[in-house]
C-alpha cells in the first residue's frame, strides 16, 4: 500500500453543474499491490457511497485502482465519505487490505445567505443618544463556515423615507447590529416626517467581496414616544350653564397633546383643584376623544348666594420626562352659571307624624301642614290638596293646610298598619308653569274601647259522664288593645238554673273553663255566656257556645251531629222536675 490506514487518499471539489452530473470524474489512482503481483489481483471498493447508500456514487477500476465519482456531490448534504479498499485474487480471496479511503468534499460557494425572517421590526425611543442599538439582523449561509463562502457582511442599501437624513441608521457589517446615527435632538417623534422607517438590508457572503452571493430582508423601525409634551388646555376659560336641581355633564374640556395618541403619554387625567368645597362636581376623561367631562353630581340651587368658579388641572397617565414640566396651560378655569327653574314646594317635616285617638268627632283638628317655596327670590302662594287618603277620613284647607277629620278614625281598619294611618298631600305654587311637591302625614292612632270581646272557639266538647272528661276550655278575643282588652271575665248567661248544670271558672287572664256538673245525654247544647273586657268603661258581649256532650270510651269521644238543644229548655225542665218533687 502507498497510504497508511486512516489517511485521506483524495479530495473532491463538488459541483452542481450539468456536466458534473453526466460525466464520470476520476478522483484518484490507488497502488495497493507489489508490481511483481500486478495482474494477479483485482481492486474492490466498499462502504457508504460505493456498495452502500448512497450506492454507486464512487466506483473503482478493478485492474488499475482508479476511483471515480459518477454524479454530482453536495457538501451540505454529506461533507466526507469513508470507504475501504482491498485486493482479492480472482477467486475472491482477500490478498491485502482493507485500507481506509477518506474522500473529503471541498466546499463551493453555492448557497446564498438567507435571513431568518423576511421582515424584521424594531423600536427606538425618541431622543435616544447616538449609537443606541435598535435591533440585530441575522442571516445564515449553508456553506462551509470555515471558509469565506459563509463569511457574511451586512449593509444598508436603502432607507425610506430618507428625511431628515438618508443615513439615520448604521449596521455593523459583521454582527448585524442596527444602531442610530442621527443625533438625539433630531430623533424627535413629533418633528420627524414619519414615525416609521424602512431599511433594506443586504447580507453578502465571501466576506462581502464582489463575487459574493447576497440575501435581502427588510427592517421596519418605529420611533416610539416618550412623554416629553405636557397636555395643554385649548382655552384658559370655559363657561357652562346648568338648571338648578339637575345633574349630569355640563361642559367638555378640550386639550392638545403632541404625544402619541392612545398612549399613557397622551391620555389625560383631570382633577378639580379649587372652587368645589361642597363636592358638587366631578370630572372624568372621555376615553374616545381625551376630553374632560365636567359633571354636576349634587344638584345646585339658584337661590344660593355662592358662585361656582372651578380650577381644573390636567396631567398625563405617564409621568413627564425629567426636563419637561406642566406649565400654566395645563390648568383652566370653568365658570358655571346656575339657571333658575320654578321649584316645587317642600314639606317640612316630611313625613309629619301626629298622635290622635280613634273615633274623635267629625271635623276634629288633626295637623297643620307646612310647605315652603324654595324660590325665595319670587313671591308665590301655595295651595294644599289631598293626594291620597285611602280610607277617606281627612280633609285639608287649601289655603292654611289645616287637616281635619271628615270621618271617624278607626284603628281597627284594614288601612291602618301597626297602629299608623298614612295620607299624602300635595302643595302647588302659582309659578309659571306651576310646580308641585308632596308630603306625608302619619297619624298614630290611640286605641278606644269600641270593640266588644268575643269567645273562641264557638264549639266545645265534654263527656256525658260528669266524672269523666267534663271540662272544656274557652278563651276571649278583642280587636282593641290593652288595657281595653284582657283580662276577660267569662261567666254563664243570666238565664236562671244554668248554674245547676254548668260551671264557668277562670283559668288565666284570657281563658276560662266550662265544667259539666252532672251527666247529660249525648246531644249538642247551646250554652249562653257573657264575656266582658277590662276597658273603661268595659264592654260586654252575650254569646253562645255550642257544647257537644259526647260519649267517651277509651279516650275517644263520640259526639252527636244532631241540632243543638237550647240550654234554656233544659233549665225549664229541671225547674219543673224540682217543683214536682217538692209537692
Amino acid at each position: 500500500m502507498r497510504r497508511s490506514t486512516g489517511e485521506p487518499l483524495a479530495s473532491l471539489a463538488h459541483s452542481d453543474s450539468a456536466e458534473a452530473q453526466k460525466d464520470v470524474i476520476m478522483v484518484t489512482t490507488l497502488w495497493v499491490i507489489s508490481t511483481e503481483k500486478l495482474g494477479n489481483h483485482i481492486f474492490r471498493l466498499t462502504g457508504p457511497g460505493a456498495d452502500q447508500d448512497p450506492k454507486g456514487l464512487f466506483t473503482i477500476d478493478a485492474d488499475t485502482g482508479d476511483v471515480s465519482v459518477s454524479r454530482s456531490l453536495d457538501r451540505e448534504a454529506i461533507d466526507s465519505y469513508q470507504l475501504e479498499v482491498s485486493t482479492t485474487d480472482f477467486a475472491g480471496n482477500l490478498v491485502e487490505g482493507p485500507a481506509l479511503l477518506v474522500i473529503t468534499v471541498i466546499d463551493q460557494n453555492d448557497n446564498r445567505p438567507i435571513f431568518k425572517e423576511t421582515r424584521y421590526t424594531g423600536e427606538v425611543l425618541e431622543g435616544s443618544p447616538t449609537g443606541t442599538t435598535v435591533m440585530t439582523m441575522t442571516a445564515l449561509d449553508a456553506d462551509d463556515p470555515a471558509t469565506d463562502n459563509a463569511a457574511l457582511r451586512y449593509n444598508i442599501v436603502r432607507q425610506s423615507p430618507d428625511k431628515p437624513s438618508p443615513n439615520m441608521f448604521y449596521i455593523d457589517a459583521e454582527r448585524g447590529d442596527i444602531v442610530t446615527v442621527i443625533s438625539h435632538k433630531l430623533l424627535d417623534r413629533e418633528t420627524l416626517p414619519t414615525t416609521t422607517y424602512e431599511l433594506e438590508i443586504v447580507a453578502k457572503d465571501m466576506a462581502g467581496s464582489e463575487v459574493g452571493l447576497t440575501g435581502t430582508a427588510t427592517a421596519t423601525i418605529t420611533i416610539t414616544d416618550k412623554n416629553d409634551h405636557a397636555p395643554e388646555f385649548t382655552h384658559p376659560l370655559f363657561e357652562a350653564s346648568v338648571y338648578e336641581g339637575s345633574t349630569g355633564v355640563v361642559v367638555n374640556l378640550t386639550v392638545d397633546d403632541r404625544d402619541d395618541p392612545d398612549t399613557g403619554a397622551w391620555r389625560a387625567i383631570y382633577s378639580i383643584i379649587n372652587g368645589d368645597p361642597t363636592l358638587s362636581f366631578e370630572i372624568q376623561t372621555n376615553p374616545d376623544n381625551n376630553e374632560g367631562m365636567l359633571s354636576v353630581v349634587k344638584p345646585l340651587d339658584y337661590e344660593a348666594p355662592v358662585g361656582h368658579t372651578l380650577l381644573i388641572k390636567v396631567e398625563n397617565e405617564d409621568p413627564l420626562v425629567p426636563d419637561v414640566g406642566y406649565g400654566p396651560s395645563s390648568t383652566a378655569t370653568v365658570r358655571v352659571t346656575v339657571l333658575d327653574i320654578n321649584e316645587g314646594p317642600v314639606f317640612f317635616p316630611n313625613p309629619l307624624t301626629v298622635t290622635r285617638m280613634e273615633n274623635i268627632p267629625l271635623g276634629s283638628f288633626v295637623a297643620s301642614l307646612n310647605a315652603t317655596d324654595p324660590d325665595t327670590l319670587q313671591i308665590q302662594s301655595i295651595r294644599y290638596a289631598v293626594l291620597r287618603d285611602p280610607a277617606g277620613w281627612l280633609s285639608v284647607s287649601p289655603v292654611t293646610g289645616t287637616v281635619n277629620t271628615s270621618a271617624l278614625l278607626d284603628r281597627e281598619s284594614p288601612y291602618v298598619h301597626d297602629n299608623k294611618y298614612t295620607a299624602v298631600f300635595i302643595a302647588t305654587d302659582n309659578g309659571s308653569p306651576p310646580a308641585t311637591g308632596t308630603g306625608s302625614l302619619v297619624i298614630h292612632l290611640e286605641d278606644y274601647n269600641d270593640n266588644a270581646p268575643y269567645v273562641v272557639p264557638s264549639v266545645a266538647r265534654v263527656c256525658e259522664d260528669a266524672h269523666d272528661m267534663n271540662v272544656a276550655i274557652v278563651g276571649g278575643r278583642d280587636k282593641d288593645l290593652p288595657p281595653n282588652a284582657a283580662p276577660f271575665k267569662i261567666e254563664l248567661g243570666k238565664q236562671p238554673g244554668l248554674d245547676k248544670t254548668w260551671k264557668v271558672t277562670r283559668v288565666n287572664s284570657t281563658h276560662s273553663q266550662i265544667m259539666l256538673l252532672h251527666s247529660l245525654k249525648k246531644a249538642n247544647y247551646q250554652l249562653p255566656l257573657l264575656i266582658t273586657d277590662s276597658g273603661v268603661p268595659p264592654l260586654s258581649n252575650n254569646t253562645e257556645v255550642k257544647v257537644q256532650v259526647c260519649v267517651c270510651k277509651k279516650n275517644k269521644m263520640h259526639c252527636s251531629s244532631a241540632h243543638s238543644h237550647r240550654a234554656r229548655l233544659l233549665v225549664l225542665l229541671a225547674t219543673l222536675l224540682l217543683a214536682l218533687l217538692c209537692l
